[in-house]
């Protein structure tokens, strides 16, 4: 319906200003080029990744910022669903892969209390090949802003901690960086703080895979181009 009324504009313009048939051509071939953009360009297609279990630890037991900074690494953490991969739908299991972290170093509060760590270090999610998963490692990347560590306390005086962080890296489908975000949640430590050592009770990690603002841009570049190249035909002919 847009298509139709767009071209009946662009057809009514052309013949009020005493246009012949090349210019209602090349109008009308100009707006259907234009709507011929696919929808799907601007539309924002991502993978979510949720991982459960692993240890995460501190390079230095407890850490705080007195000698050397602390980082946190998470190992053994197991992948148990997918969903959005090649634009397919949810995929589960008990193993179907996994996901790995290293932050860089502490730079505010503390490890008990809750901390800042600097952009860097690594994070990968790999597949093990199980239930249509590749067997490949499908983001390799790094946190990209501050990570955050978070210090929750519940209602009865117990203790969780999140982590979160944006990712960049690269995707293993053409090679294209892509952008993303994780939360992470550790089991709950009772009434005590982290001391060097805890375990993951579930993460969930999204990335991007569409491409980034600045190929949209070139796109819209590209289409003036063609804007352009159409005026200039019009004008000779």
């Amino acid at each position: 319906m847009l298509a139709v009324r767009c071209s009946s504009v662009a057809l009514s313009t052309a013949r009020d200003s005493g246009g012949d048939t090349p210019m209602i051509r090349n109008t009308v071939l100009l707006t259907l080029l234009v709507l011929a953009l696919p929808l799907a360009t601007f539309a924002s297609s991502s993978v979510d990744f949720t991982n459960s279990g692993g240890t995460l630890s501190s390079s230095s037991g407890t850490g705080t910022l007195s000698g050397t900074n602390p980082s946190l690494t998470l190992t053994g953490s197991a992948l148990i669903a997918v969903k959005g991969l090649n634009g397919g739908g949810l995929i589960v299991g008990n193993d179907l892969g996994s996901v790995s972290f290293s932050t860089s170093a502490l730079t505010g509060g503390s490890l008990q209390m809750g901390g800042t760590f600097a952009a860097g270090g690594s994070f990968s999610i790999a597949g093990n090949g199980t239930n249509g998963i590749p067997n490949v490692t499908i983001f390799n990347g790094s946190f990209s802003g501050p990570v955050t560590w978070t210090l929750v306390t519940l209602a009865n005086g117990t203790h969780d901690y999140t982590l979160t962080g944006s990712l960049t890296g690269t995707w293993y489908e053409g090679g294209g960086t892509v952008y993303g975000a994780t939360v992470q949640l550790t089991i709950n430590t009772g009434k005590g703080y982290f001391n060097g050592s805890t375990n993951i009770a579930s993460g969930d990690t999204n990335i991007v895979t569409t491409p980034e603002p600045g190929t949209l841009v070139l796109l819209g570049t590209g289409l003036i181009a063609a804007a352009i190249g159409f005026r200039r035909k019009l004008k000779v002919e």
